[in-house]
């Protein structure tokens, strides 16, 4: 399809036509509409910046990112079920970095309320806020919020378009629209005349879009069923081309070495021997690395290991324990926020029972099973840059920067993504790539690290700490009152995006610790930042991570302390105040055949956590075979509104489990002189076949609102794995990873 590539080469050229499905709010600067980065050439249609259509059929322009999640899948199948084509007949390509591809859904995302009490009013307004996206150029794939995102955009881009391409025929034959109607992509006349998209495509080009209304979900054909994945051909074959996949003609590698002293310096180095090495081409200083160009990758990484370098030390204390130590100090200063304060947590002393305990969780790497890739074509006037990435127009102006280049002469080219997981949300790997192809222009210059690079400079999931104070009476939860200290990804993300100090009550550090729906009358959630410079970033699930281990694991000691059976405790908790929370656990009690008593040698677990607008409850089952611990089964209930997909929903909630219930088992990212002491997979391993649970999941479908899926999943399989060898054992986790403390299968 030559003319896509005419296409995504004027990506940047400036066009009037707008978003379909766009919202508008606010001034002139905010509400204009974005312009469509889609270009027609010769004999096609572009009827939005999502739908083209030409000779060939109907393309799709996702501009959310591929990383496993079925995006792209269900994408297609919001845009078909208003467009009247099947899935097969629909080809999609990511989107071009552009304005009119943002993410709607993460403004609102920031909205200091609970999530699960969200009035219609503050609902309405997040949706309205969104176009702040636009403005802020935030083509994200990240949050849990590409369906939110699209649900509405997708189907109208659909809708209009078939009821231009209506209109279209209408003009053609003469006779009203309304006596049109379409069908597995024709438009039908009332003779029976069936009229295919592509021969109406010029013509709809021409014509102003009509108002549409969308269809009514007792139509769908498709949404709320399990769709075959358009993705999965191209991955069975090896056909899907990853960013290390990339290979235009020409092309040299590169691999990269920083300092393991994060954030050091490099004060000098001698790359005598790498220069030697036949197939080497060149060796780039980048001013804190340095990186060697050359005919292979594996000829790269070798040279690049084989350069002497005196680094500089890392800017944060060396040692783990001086990390710990320093997090701990914050509790010492005013909260950085204080978002929840019901009732007095401090007027509430007699005649109960008083629980108290402190937690901590380590840094995490994402640890993605692709390493960290770009690949840079620079031309001197104008630079292409091929990656997996989870934020194109970011990734773009940096970049841009870097190559001393407007953001117009910049071409992202995204490509599937072999993990994600908010790593690849960051920008230092086409920074990068572009810094070694500028060493050599007109050469395209693939820069891939290597797993030890990838492992040992990753934005870390923050190693965090709580103290939790809580108080029982009558068999009832009447004071919650917690403090969790850690870094801030947030604070640090802006500064790394926009060169300016984050600042700011950080509501995504106390995320799944202040907006837990349980009626406790008395309840108090405070986060502290801690002053540090280790490199951390947003990972899968982010603050709800370690704030679901420490909140759920700390319930589960209430619920014990008052006498009472965990699940049941929970469910009384919630009942009042979140039916689809209370929801989600009576369905895992009824799936798991929850007693409350388990037999010698079995032991049981739950947690509940409601995160990115989605409540989960989990109950784990683990059993001791000989001294060793396996974790053998597991229940999955969420509550995601409305499932679009129910397959992709039971795959991402299996999958956000096992990815949290590595973390808990043996994740962990530890210090030592200064530099990570965790290199590659041995040393930072996942769970296995041979020791994943077999998994049942139940979807609910009655939150007033759709609710993510990606990252849901994960928060609550750490405290009900915790809580699960509790039962078994008799000894409270309330450290992770887990393998420190009991003999689990690994």
């Amino acid at each position: 399809m030559a003319s896509i590539g005419k296409i995504l080469r004027r990506t940047f050229l400036i066009g009037s036509a707008a978003v379909v499905g766009g919202v508008a709010f606010g001034a002139y600067y905010v509400s204009r509409p974005a312009a469509n980065p889609l270009k027609p050439g010769e004999g096609e249609t572009v009827l939005s910046p999502f739908v083209m259509i030409d000779q060939e059929g109907v393309t799709l322009f996702a501009p959310r990112a591929e990383m496993g999640q079925s995006v792209m899948t269900t994408w297609a199948a919001l845009i078909a079920e208003e467009l009247d084509v099947e899935l097969d007949q629909i080809r999609v390509l990511h989107g071009p970095a552009a304005a009119a591809y943002y993410n709607s859904a993460l403004v609102g995302e920031g909205l200091p309320n609970k999530g699960y009490d969200i009035s219609n009013f503050q609902h309405n307004l997040g949706e309205a806020l969104g176009v702040l996206g636009r403005t802020l150029s935030l083509q994200v794939t990240g949050g849990s919020t590409s369906m939110k995102d699209g649900f509405g955009r997708m189907r109208m881009a659909g809708a209009t378009a078939r009821e231009t391409l209506k209109q279209a025929a209408a003009e053609r034959q003469n006779i009203d629209r309304d006596q049109l109607t379409t069908e597995n992509g024709a438009v039908v006349a009332p003779d029976g005349t069936r009229i295919p998209y592509t021969e109406l495509a010029e013509a709809a080009g021409q014509i102003d879009p009509p108002k549409v209304t969308l269809r009514d979900p007792s139509e769908w054909r498709l949404l709320g069923q399990p769709q075959q994945r358009l993705d999965t051909p191209g991955k069975s074959t090896g056909t899907a081309e990853f960013g290390i996949d990339v290979r235009p003609e020409g092309i040299m590698f590169a691999s990269v070495r920083m300092n393991p002293k994060l954030g050091g310096a490099m004060n000098s180095f001698d790359a005598g021997v790498a220069k030697s090495m036949p197939g080497v081409e060149k060796v780039v200083d980048l001013g804190t690395g340095v990186a060697v160009i050359a005919t292979n990758t594996w000829l790269a990484i070798q040279a690049v290991e084989a350069i002497e370098v005196d680094w500089g030390d890392a800017p944060y204390p060396p040692e783990n324990d001086q990390l710990f130590a320093q997090i701990a100090a914050a509790f010492d200063d005013r909260p950085n926020s204080t978002m929840r304060d019901d009732g007095d947590v401090d007027a509430v002393r007699e005649g109960v029972t008083e629980i108290t305990a402190e937690y901590s969780a380590p840094y995490l790497a994402h640890s993605t099973m692709e390493p960290m890739n770009a690949t840079a074509l620079y031309s001197g006037g104008k630079l292409e840059l091929w990656c997996g990435n989870q934020a194109p127009t970011l990734i773009r102006m940096r970049v841009a920067n870097i190559a001393g280049l407007d953001t117009e002469n910049v071409e992202i080219h995204t490509t599937y993504l072999g993990g994600g997981f908010g790593r690849r949300g960051e920008l230092d790997f086409g920074e990068i790539a572009t810094k070694v192809a500028m060493a050599m222009p007109g050469t395209p210059i693939q820069t891939t690290w290597s797993r030890e690079e990838d492992m040992r400079h990753d934005f870390y999931r923050p190693a965090a700490m709580a103290r939790m104070r809580g108080a029982v009476k009558d068999g009832k939860a009447v004071v919650i009152d917690g403090k969790v200290a850690s870094q801030s990804c947030t604070h640090q993300a802006v500064q790394r995006v926009t060169g300016f100090a984050g600042g700011g009550p950080d509501k995504v550090l106390v995320e799944g610790f202040f907006n837990q729906p349980y009626a406790v009358p008395n309840y108090r959630m405070s986060g502290h930042v801690a002053d540090l410079a280790v490199p951390v970033g947003f990972w899968r699930s982010v603050g709800n991570s370690h704030n679901g281990f420490f909140h759920e694991t700390f319930m589960d000691e209430m619920a014990h302390a008052a006498g009472q059976d965990p699940l049941e405790f929970r469910l009384e908790l919630t009942k009042s105040e979140h039916a689809p929370s209370a929801g989600c656990l009576q369905a895992v009690k009824e799936m798991s055949g929850w007693t409350g008593k388990t037999p010698s040698g079995v032991g049981r677990g739950v947690a509940l956590t409601y995160s990115f607008g989605t409540p989960v409850a989990q109950v784990i089952e683990v059993v001791d075979e000989d001294g060793t611990i396996r974790i053998k089964k597991a229940w999955i209930a969420c509550d995601v509104g409305l499932a679009l997909d129910p397959a992709t929903v039971q795959a991402q909630m299996i999958g956000g489990m096992i990815y949290g219930l590595s973390a808990a088992v043996q994740g962990e990212i530890t210090f030592a002189d200064g530099e990570v002491e965790q290199y590659n997979f041995p040393d930072y391993d996942a769970l296995r076949m041979h020791n994943a649970p077999k998994t049942e999941v139940r979807i609910l479908e009655t939150n007033k609102h759709l609710g993510g899926v990606g990252e849901p999943g994960t928060p609550p399989s750490m405290p009900a794995l915790g809580n699960a060898l509790f039962d078994l054992t008799g000894q409270r986790a309330r450290s992770l990873p887990l393998n420190k403390q009991f003999d689990l299968l690994v």
